[in-house]
């Protein structure tokens, strides 16, 4: 399965907002499929019954956006048939351990096999043959958790740290402190690279974070690269000269292409001085 960017076809078509909100999730016992998904710690919206031939009941999942529910008469599919269920989490193996903690039966961390879709194991995203362990390189998308709720609903938890460009729309938010949390340490991790690049304390660093948590969540490119340059940029300025009230004969003794006054900040023309002149009097 390619992994490559897609973006729509015609961006700039207005749309009606449709958010997708709800899962409905095939139960045989009503009572008992409650008691699981309260069990893991779910929010608990709804629990509706009219007392003689329908009852519906409703689950959100922690920071999340859409809901499940189930209940009696709500759908005529076969119990235990929903499958590939995802979960999103910043942390699979964090989000495992709650998992197992409140009594879950979940597999082991597992990624895929590289390319190989074939296999015995249960499908997921990437096929039927489950490699253990979390992705070697940590990448987004790539180390999954499965269980199944008592029935054979099929769940699996997916890590997504960074998202691919054009995923994430609007104002930048998190579902949770957990998620939060882990964010801010990304992106001191990744300052305390951008300051033994440069070998600078960087006293702008809250909008250093936020410009790396806010490319991160939209999916564009991080900070890294272009301060980088920026780097590059400064370090030329540190070596440049810059002439301020010198005699115009001094600085033609330093660099004779630059005897001129111009007013402006001017290159050098020649190899020997990369210097900048700003202003000859």
């Amino acid at each position: 399965m390619s992994t490559n960017e897609v973006r729509s076809s015609d961006a700039t078509v207005a749309r009606v907002d449709m958010k997708f909100e709800v899962v409905v999730i095939p139960v045989s016992d009503v009572d008992r499929a409650k008691e699981f998904y309260g069990r893991l710690g779910w929010r608990l919206d709804a629990d509706y019954d009219n007392g003689d031939d329908f009852r519906v009941i409703q689950f959100t999942p922690p920071g999340s956006g859409c809901s499940v529910i189930f209940g009696k008469n709500v759908t005529a599919a076969a119990p235990g048939s929903a499958q590939g269920l995802y979960l999103i989490v910043s942390d699979i193996e964090a989000a495992r351990d709650e998992l197992v903690a409140h009594g879950v039966d979940a597999t082991e961390v597992f990624h895929d096999a590289g390319g190989v879709y074939a296999g015995t194991d249960q499908p997921y995203l990437f096929g039927r043959l489950r490699v253990s362990g979390p992705d070697p390189e940590r990448r987004s998308y790539r180390s999954f958790v499965s269980f199944s709720d008592p029935d054979g609903n099929g769940w699996l938890l997916q890590e997504i740290t960074t998202r691919f460009p054009g995923r994430v729309a609007g104002d930048t938010t998190y579902a949770s402190v957990s998620d939060l949390s882990q964010a801010l340490q990304r992106a001191a991790a990744a300052h305390g690279q951008h300051e033994a690049r440069t070998g600078q304390h960087d006293a702008n660093w809250p909008a250093w974070y936020a410009e790396y948590m806010v490319r991160e969540q939209a999916g564009e490119e991080l900070p890294k690269r272009r301060l980088g340059r920026d780097r590059h940029r400064r370090q030329r300025a540190r070596r440049a000269l810059r002439v301020r009230d010198m005699p115009a004969g001094l600085v033609a003794g330093l660099c004779p292409a630059a005897a001129f006054a111009c007013g402006t900040i001017a290159p050098c023309v020649g190899p020997k001085y990369p210097y900048f002149v700003s202003r000859v009097v």
